[in-house]
């Protein structure tokens, strides 16, 4: 396994990847860099650690609305349930406070 080293939100990380992955290691890197960029100019969340999760959860809620591609030998997969998703996000709006808003 190739390691590579990236930078994501000013901080060095190694990072273990498979040869021929590194395009794509890039692009998540990249995408994850945007996304907490954008909570850390936001000015409401201070803490890295709260940006990294928050920037995983509004990673995952985009990734839950893409609409599901078919599983192989089936018609179509369930879409996620969206009170149950919008739950949650009330959850975590509620046990974030004044941090920040998940969306």
């Amino acid at each position: 396994m190739k390691q590579i080293e990236v930078t994501i939100l000013g901080q060095s990380y190694r990072l273990g990847c498979p040869e021929g992955g590194e395009a794509q290691l890039l692009a998540a890197v990249d995408t994850v860099d945007r996304e907490m960029s954008a909570i850390r100019d936001a000015g409401k969340v201070k803490a890295r650690e709260r940006m990294a999760v928050l920037a995983a959860l509004n990673l995952a809620y985009q990734l839950a609305e893409r609409p599901a591609a078919p599983a192989a030998g089936s018609a179509t997969s369930p879409a996620p349930a969206d009170a149950e998703l919008q739950a949650l996000i009330t959850r975590i709006d509620a046990a974030l406070g004044d941090d920040g808003r998940l969306l």
